[in-house]
């Protein structure tokens, strides 16, 4: 079979109709500096190869609006020709018998040597590829301002004792300590990590993958939904409503000491010209170290009436390509979905999460977040958005939030 990656330019664009055809609409929810900047990397792949691309961004770090659109496009019968999802959309998806079969881009390619378990299973659907996965995100990390640490004399924390020590000296030096914006999805983000640290890698299978509710109710929720009460103690009274990446800003302006993010937040500090290391730290939730809490953003192509299916199998080999991997993955904060590429052109906590990537997949500490919709499906996630957010924002004290949280995920599923 010819390689789809063999087309040549003169071939793309060889008639006005065929080069109408090779173009993507793409939706995504990439808005921010460092994603578009990221973004950018795959958008000059194609026009490499004479394919064109019609952007279609909807602004939401979670993606519910991009999905909410998704669907309105479909249900008009005009859907676009590939879209960024997550986690269990894809599959919800592939059960309607809507996305492209990217099989014979796979096999050329051999994805299935090089594409870890965990993300395939994503990524395929009764054993056909229906998606290219372009990374792999962690979302229990925490993102510090060295320079305001340095100068307030505070050690990078190692427990959770030593991070609510330092989040107090922050703000008793009249700095905010905890950068965050106030939706849903950012308060479930932190809700990982700190349900991670609190309860352990067993308590976060059972609870929120397995929805065990001896879990569900335990002491170990009890104690995330308190420690969840103590970071809202640290959050400045304007975080209603505030973008992920405006709070990413805060940290790196030295207003805040501390946000607890998905590592998509360190495109962001990368884009403002910092160095890890020397103006920002990185580090894991403390507590959930050794543990990685991820989802990866993939590219779903929609089957149509195949008129792209080319331009669809060319962008899906692009995202696919160590090169593109590489260089997109430098850039976006995450690591790349394959497993083969070098991490030679990746900064301090690029090589750290992809060794700690590569050690929890190996050691079976690897976990669909539940945040980003890698550990259930929308209706039991966003039950439990409903709950974490409330809590957020006082309406529940954390007992209270436990039985609330019980009683959301039994009717949810």
């Amino acid at each position: 079979m010819r390689k789809l990656t063999t087309l040549t330019t003169a071939a793309l664009v060889a008639s006005a109709s065929m080069a109408s055809a090779q173009e993507v609409e793409v939706l995504h929810w990439w808005t921010s500096g460092g994603e578009a900047a990221a973004l950018n990397v795959l958008k000059q792949d194609l026009e490499g190869k004479g394919i064109g691309w019609a952007d279609m961004p909807v602004a939401g770090g979670g993606g519910s609006d991009a999905m909410t659109v998704l669907r309105a496009r479909v249900t008009a019968g005009n859907p676009p020709t590939a879209v960024q999802m997550l986690g269990f959309d894809i599959l919800d998806w592939a059960e309607e018998g809507a996305l492209a079969d990217l099989n014979a881009a796979a096999e050329a390619e051999g994805w299935d040597a090089v594409v870890p378990e965990a993300l395939g299973a994503f990524a395929k659907f009764d054993g056909k590829w229906i998606s290219a996965p372009v990374n792999v995100h962690s979302t229990n990390w925490v993102w510090a301002n060295k320079r305001v640490l340095d100068e307030l004399g505070i050690a990078q924390p190692t427990t959770w004792d030593e991070f609510v020590a330092a989040m107090q000296a922050v703000e008793d030096a009249g700095l905010v300590a905890l950068a965050h914006g106030g939706q849903a999805w950012q308060e479930a983000t932190v809700f990982d990590g700190v349900a991670m640290s609190a309860g352990g890698a067993d308590f976060y299978q059972a609870a929120f993958i397995d929805l065990d509710p001896a879990a569900l109710s335990s002491a170990e929720m009890t104690k995330t939904f308190a420690r969840m009460e103590t970071l809202r103690g640290f959050v400045d009274d304007n975080f209603s409503g505030r973008d992920w990446n405006l709070a990413s800003a805060m940290v790196i302006n030295g207003e805040a000491a501390f946000q607890i993010m998905g590592d998509w937040a360190k495109g962001e500090f990368l884009n403002a010209g910092q160095v890890p290391g020397e103006d920002f730290l990185c580090f894991r939730v403390p507590g959930s170290a050794g543990t990685v809490t991820f989802n990866s953003d993939q590219f779903a192509m929609f089957g149509g009436d195949g008129s792209n299916a080319d331009a669809q199998s060319e962008l899906a080999i692009s995202i696919m390509s160590p090169s593109f991997q590489s260089a997109f993955n430098v850039v976006k904060g995450s690591v790349p979905a394959r497993t083969d590429v070098s991490d030679a052109d990746f900064d301090a906590c690029g090589k750290q999460a992809m060794a700690e990537f590569a050690s929890a997949a190996a050691s079976g500490n690897l976990y669909g977040s539940m945040a980003h919709g890698h550990a259930n499906r929308a209706s039991v996630k966003n039950a439990m958005y409903d709950v974490i957010t409330a809590h957020f924002n006082g309406e529940y004290d954390a007992q209270t939030a436990v039985e609330e949280i019980v009683d959301a995920v039994a009717i949810a599923q």
